[in-house]
């Protein structure tokens, strides 16, 4: 009240006692005293204005805040004539769910949650958001202690995976903070919000179970937040695993139907590997789900252990070249002077490279860096960025054996024989380096400085061939 007003007076009498008068300043002055007796028990508050802050006490505007924070208590308030209460709470029989929501929240929802938690005396509804929703956006639900409002947009009060959905609860046990502008973090607050995100689950299964067609549109929604409950909740992880299409490079399929076609579950950890590998391996009749985007390799990694018919196996780039065709003896006899050329010409950059016949015919070359060999090389670039004291400890690290990346020749493209007849070594060199390069840009690799000055160099020489052959 001092926020609008430097004098506050309250006149009270109980029963038959009398009248007590009660005057407080904003400087944290009162006084107390008695006065003419009030005629009939009551108390009568009186808010004299602070300069320039009259407006706050305005009658249109003591309407709308006392509708706003008092609008759902069980007595009748009201302002001059106008009273401010009465009707049924959104959660009651007769409460207009649908036109709440779009009023208070400001959306048309995907659909109404009844929400109960005798523990903490709360009712209420969750509002499921028709459109996707950030997890990093603030989850704001309005809050009602005892009837009357508490906040408008108070966090905490669902578990963090549930951020699809806004709630209007009225809760009789719960406490504010001191501040009264949000909930006091305590054990049953936390044990509310336990109830309430197994209340939310409780829907998504039945949804599930009763109509697959929304199930499926709630998920093209929401995935996010269900894909994170699914992280260690087993109803979840199968509902994620029958609905939920993933991406692979045989076209979105669940991971249900993955396995029931392909049987073993082979993925690749990250988005920049599947881009690496997803045409060839396709290509080599190889089924890869994509796991690179949020949870997907968490969810994956998991499945064997809600089901043992699940059997998961995560793709290493160099478990491709197994499928690859080696080359016959007089061919391998033939591209022998252009093998050694090409290895010439990429051993300053610790590529080793390898000649296969593989599909599709259309990729002359392909670049592959196992696992292990990423490693190694990030380990390498920090030890060089680091301190003398750090640089001896990452050392130890650092494996003796050397797993090289691999440039992959693609026998079978037209272009690669073309090449492999040419009699100048310097050319030959060229193209190996362009190779190089156009491997690395498809595979969507990082490109080292070396790797950029490789590829400048490439694209330059051998332009400077053709215009000296034209001319």
């Amino acid at each position: 009240c001092f926020l609008v007003a430097d004098e506050i007076q309250v006149v009270t009498r109980s029963g038959n006692a009398p009248t007590v008068y009660w005057t407080g300043y904003s400087d944290g002055r009162y006084e107390i005293g008695g006065g003419p007796q009030r005629h009939e028990p009551g108390t009568t508050v009186t808010l004299l204005a602070r300069r320039g802050e009259e407006a706050w006490l305005s009658e249109s505007r003591v309407v709308e805040l006392a509708r706003l924070f008092g609008s759902l208590l069980p007595v009748t308030v009201q302002v001059g004539q106008t009273v401010v209460t009465g009707g049924p709470t959104p959660w009651e029989a007769g409460g207009e769910r649908i036109r709440y929501c779009q009023e208070v929240f400001g959306f048309t929802p995907y659909d109404v949650i009844e929400l109960n938690v005798p523990e903490a005396g709360l009712r209420g509804l969750a509002f499921v958001l028709p459109i996707p929703a950030s997890p990093a956006a603030r989850a704001g639900h309005r809050v009602y202690l005892k009837r009357m409002l508490l906040a408008e947009g108070a966090e905490g009060l669902l578990p963090e995976w549930a951020f699809f959905a806004r709630c209007v609860v009225d809760a009789t046990e719960l406490r504010p903070t001191a501040s009264r502008e949000a909930l006091y973090e305590d054990s049953l607050l936390e044990q509310t919000r336990e109830a309430l995100g197994a209340q939310l689950r409780g829907w998504l299964v039945n949804l599930a179970r009763q109509s697959p067609g929304r199930v499926a549109e709630f998920l093209a929604i929401h995935h996010l937040g269900v894909k994170a409950l699914a992280l260690h909740d087993d109803d979840m992880l199968r509902l994620v695993a029958e609905w939920w299409p993933m991406e692979t490079n045989m076209g979105r399929l669940t991971l249900s139907d993955f396995r029931q076609r392909y049987q073993v579950i082979r993925y690749c950890s990250t988005l920049d590997e599947f881009r690496q590998l997803a045409a060839v391996a396709a290509a080599q009749q190889l089924a890869v789900v994509n796991g690179g985007y949020t949870y997907d390799t968490d969810l994956i990694e998991r499945m064997p252990a809600l089901d043992l018919d699940y059997l998961v196996d995560r793709l290493d780039p160099s478990d491709l070249t197994t499928r690859f065709h080696f080359l016959d003896s007089a061919e391998e006899k033939a591209m022998q002077p252009f093998a050694s050329a090409a290895q010439r010409a990429l051993d300053r950059l610790g590529c080793e490279v390898m000649l296969r016949a593989f599909e599709p015919v259309t990729l002359p070359a392909l670049y592959l860096v196992d696992r292990d060999a990423t490693f190694q090389r990030h380990l390498r670039e920090t030890r060089e960025m680091a301190d003398e004291a750090w640089a001896g400890v990452l050392a130890a690290f650092e494996s003796s054996a050397q797993t090289r990346p691999q440039l992959v020749v693609n026998h079978r493209n037209p272009l690669i024989r073309r090449i492999a007849t040419l009699s100048d070594a310097k050319t030959i060199e060229l193209a190996v380096e362009g190779l190089y390069g156009q491997a690395l840009l498809l595979g969507h690799h990082p490109l080292r400085p070396a790797d950029t000055a490789l590829l400048n160099r490439s694209f330059l020489g051998l332009l400077d061939r053709a215009v000296t052959g034209e001319n």
